[in-house]
């Protein structure tokens, strides 16, 4: 009878382990499964929608340079990892949203998740059922701007350092000959270009990009951005003249945050933006570079009226400061009115109008935290510093910004428009006042937003990062 017994608990405490092991091994998939969404929402934009790295490192791999086990993996989502670009996930997501994340990055190890990608060729919004079109695919490399020349040519920067031109929604195989030469330094390379608006007449061409005179090929030689304009002969850059560039004192080394982007308003002015470069405590330093928007003549001479001209040690381009890293900037159809974006930390992502030597207050005050999950400052408000339109929390990561005024889109007039590198997203902005009333989600989760563009042509264009595509949106 007591083996009888021994036997029957025996098989009763193997029935309840494997009970057990089932419950776990269901509660873990229930866990991956809501991980997975999770995933998609705040890491596929950095580390790929199928885990196979993008900007940030693939998580389907071996080698984990930071750890692989499941309480180091926390710990890095929880905290994020100083000097990389990881950031804190510990004021957007709770601890049981973390065990999600691991599980499901721990259960991708053994099954890589299959991910529809595709864009769709129709999509249906508020006001328009919109039309698709794949307008170039795999004939860039990490565009970066996109300007029209006429209704049936534009230019194309890719950070890598090229120039090319598109004729009829078809690339030029063979880039622009002789542009200057630029290092991608983590988010520096080539950045954004602009057409002169008297471009029929004098054929300028402006650009921005990283510039080392070193020649340094890494990110430890001093750099800095630099402007200049010149004209392109037969597929060859010409004329060449620099705009703007700072005296080697002023370079940096290891720059990252670099901006950096263009507008010509409707008085003929040149605005462009150079990002914080990692050096925040520069950004409160009017004879510093970094952290700055700036306003030239179209020659690179001075207004008369820029609003720092006459202060010493101001560099005397200079029309607003704190801003930590401008990656969007647009005119208002109607009001003339300047909205910008900036790329900010962690819920500091921002929207604001620009006011001549406005201070938007980086890093003094700001609604985010730094990366490391480390506070940059307590204060959100202070004396002489300019408030945001609005302020996203969690960080879309923000980049570009363009008005609507397409004949095209009546029913979209005015309306600004946004695009999100980490979020993958392209969102319209209805405003009312210098207030954000409504925001409608256009795209999501099809590539990084770089650049949004109304063309000549009407349609809407939009630049994305990985993958490579230029899309071009019309009214169905």
């Amino acid at each position: 009878m007591l083996l009888i017994g021994y036997n029957m608990t025996k098989k009763i405490f193997k029935i309840l382990g494997l009970l057990l092991l089932q419950f776990s091994a269901l509660t873990i998939v229930a866990s991956a499964q809501e991980g997975g969404k999770l995933y998609s929402t705040y890491c596929a934009g950095c580390h790929g929608a199928n885990l196979e790295g993008n900007s940030a490192s693939s998580l389907i791999k071996t080698e984990w340079k930071y750890g692989r086990s499941a309480s180091l993996m926390t710990r890095n989502i929880t905290f994020g990892i100083p000097e990389t670009e990881m950031i804190a996930w510990n004021q957007v997501l709770n601890k049981d949203q973390v065990k999600s994340l691991v599980d499901f990055i721990s259960e991708a190890q053994k099954i890589q998740p299959n991910i529809d990608r595709s864009i769709p060729k129709q999509i249906k919004t508020e006001k328009y059922d919109l039309k698709i079109e794949e307008w170039v695919v795999d004939a860039i490399k990490t565009p970066w701007a996109l300007e029209f020349v006429s209704k049936d040519s534009a230019l194309v920067s890719e950070r890598r350092g090229m120039l090319r031109w598109i004729v009829e929604g078809t690339p030029f195989a063979d880039p622009v000959k002789g542009v200057p030469q630029s290092q991608e330094f983590r988010t520096g390379g080539y950045m954004d270009i602009a057409i002169d608006p008297e471009y029929q007449k004098n054929r300028w061409i402006y650009l921005a990009f990283s510039y080392a005179p070193e020649r340094i090929t890494d990110d430890a030689a001093p750099a800095m951005t630099k402007i200049v304009r010149g004209k392109i002969n037969q597929n060859q850059w010409i004329a060449e003249q620099t705009l703007f560039e700072v005296p080697n004192d002023l370079l940096v080394t290891k720059g990252n945050r670099w901006g950096c982007r263009f507008l010509f308003d409707k008085a003929g002015y040149l605005y462009f933006s150079i990002g914080d470069m990692g050096y925040a405590e520069d950004a409160q330093d009017l004879s510093k570079p970094v952290a700055k928007i700036y306003r030239i003549n179209p020659d690179g001479s001075i207004p008369t009226d820029n609003p720092f001209i006459n202060k010493p040690g101001a560099l005397p381009q200079l029309f607003t400061i704190g801003n930590r890293n401008v990656q969007g900037i647009a005119q208002h159809p109607d009001t003339g009115e300047i909205w910008f974006t900036e790329h900010g930390p962690m819920g500091g992502d921002e929207l604001n109008i620009l006011k001549k030597a406005g201070n938007y207050g980086w890093p003094d005050i700001t609604y985010g935290i730094d990366y490391d999950g480390s506070v940059v400052s307590t204060q959100t408000n202070q004396e002489g510093m300019l408030q945001p339109i609005i302020y996203w929390n969690p960080s879309i990561a923000v980049s570009p910004a363009e008005f609507s005024d397409s004949p095209l889109f009546p029913q979209w007039k005015n309306n600004l428009f946004i695009g999100a590198l980490a979020f993958e997203e392209v969102r319209r902005l209805t405003t009312n006042d210098h207030k954000v009333v409504q925001q409608e989600m256009i795209l999501k989760g099809y590539g990084r937003v770089r650049d949004l563009k109304f063309g000549p042509d009407g349609a809407f264009y939009v630049v994305l990062n990985q993958p490579d595509k230029i899309l071009r949106i019309t009214p169905k």
